[in-house]
């Protein structure tokens, strides 16, 4: 018995690719997001913690101020792509939800208490407050959400447990058990936090609101924690595709019936050549002291580079993982309205222009050295 629900009978308004272009790009954006508030969130409490240290804790303050910016973008970014994955995989994601309801619609609740927590920590700081355990639960409710969004998708690839679970509990009120990928998938994403959030410091050391010795605080720091954490991202990664099926690696290797999954698999190579520069950058940087502008910049660069050859991967594995459970994405009746498509994207482009401008905005601001505002 085919265990996906049918099939909506209404086709697809745009083609399948291009859903899935739109996808990968949205979600590595917001995966970008996601990993700068873990890890930002995570070395600024640390460094909150040395309050006889004036270097720590500006640069805790300067970290903590931007981390409600980012979040914003972390719940923006996070609607397209679950958007799109909607209308490409409903049928699996739709019931993983529900198998999971009760933790699946928490995530709203921890999310406002996450985001209220971060106003908290950054305001308490900003007095001269005792903050970190403000930060650290908010940190703790974050990475919770990581783990219930992996478990989600994690279960979508899953319909061989999804009677049994309802069986169980038809409140969802049970999380599944016993699948290998789920651990190394979140851990991946929690050592990508602080691996990205190095990076991040990196950058944040080559802005003129920082004193010499504070850039050369900030970058050294950053640097050594992109180095170490990213080492431990590799390895994380390494572990997440060990586990994979058979069929998912015979697919990344150019086995499947379609040739493009292939792809994906190159795709997993760039992501571990582009990590390694990360690392290399962030050694550098780390051993350097070097606060340059145009080291946090390339670190920027190989960072949203780095994360979309992750969501190539991933998109490949979800794919390969669906198609050997009788789930092909690909087939479905696609019926195009490229009057709708067309103003999409003129929309969507004009959009990024938009907020190309606004940060063009904040960039050309007066600025406010770090340790006096």
């Amino acid at each position: 018995m085919n265990p996906y629900p049918a099939v909506d009978p209404i086709p697809l308004p745009a083609p399948i690719w291009l859903l899935k272009l739109l996808h990968i790009v949205t979600l590595a954006l917001h995966f970008v997001a996601v990993e700068m508030l873990l890890g930002g969130l995570l070395i600024a409490v640390v460094l909150s913690l040395f309050r006889s240290s004036p270097q720590a804790m500006v640069t805790a303050r300067a970290v903590a101020r931007r981390l409600t910016v980012v979040m914003t973008f972390v719940i923006n970014l996070a609607v397209p792509p679950l958007l799109f994955a909607q209308v490409l995989y409903g049928r699996a994601l739709y019931t993983s939800s529900v198998l999971i309801g009760v933790y699946w619609i928490s995530i709203i609740g921890l999310l406002m208490l996450t985001y209220w927590l971060l106003y908290r920590f950054t305001a308490r700081l900003e007095a001269g407050k005792s903050a970190w355990w403000m930060g650290l639960t908010a940190w703790l409710l974050a990475g919770s959400i990581a783990r219930l969004l992996s478990t989600n998708m994690t279960l979508m690839l899953r319909p061989e447990v999804w009677r049994q679970m309802y069986s169980s509990s038809a409140l969802g009120a049970y999380l599944p058990t016993g699948d290998p990928t789920l651990t190394p998938r979140w851990l991946l994403m929690m050592a990508g936090g602080l691996f990205i959030g190095g990076l991040w410091l990196v950058y944040l050391a080559g802005r003129s609101t920082f004193t010499a010795e504070e850039k050369k605080f900030v970058a050294g720091l950053g640097g050594k924690i992109a180095a170490g954490f990213g080492v431990i991202y590799l390895l994380a990664g390494l572990w997440a595709a060990s586990v994979q099926p058979e069929a998912v690696k015979a697919g990344l290797a150019g086995q499947a019936a379609y040739p493009l999954y292939k792809l994906a698999g190159f795709a997993g190579y760039g992501w571990l050549a582009l990590v390694v520069v990360a690392v290399l950058v962030g050694a550098v940087a780390g051993l350097g002291k070097i606060s340059a502008g145009w080291l946090g910049w390339v670190g920027a660069v190989v960072v949203v580079l780095t994360e979309i050859m992750f969501t190539v991967y991933r998109d490949g594995v979800r794919d390969l993982t669906l198609l050997s459970k009788g789930y092909d994405v690909w087939d479905r009746v696609v019926v195009t309205n490229w009057s709708v498509v067309g103003l999409f994207l003129v929309l969507f482009v004009a959009g990024l222009v938009v907020v190309g401008w606004l940060v063009s905005v904040v960039a050309r601001a007066n600025k406010v050295m770090e340790g006096a505002a």
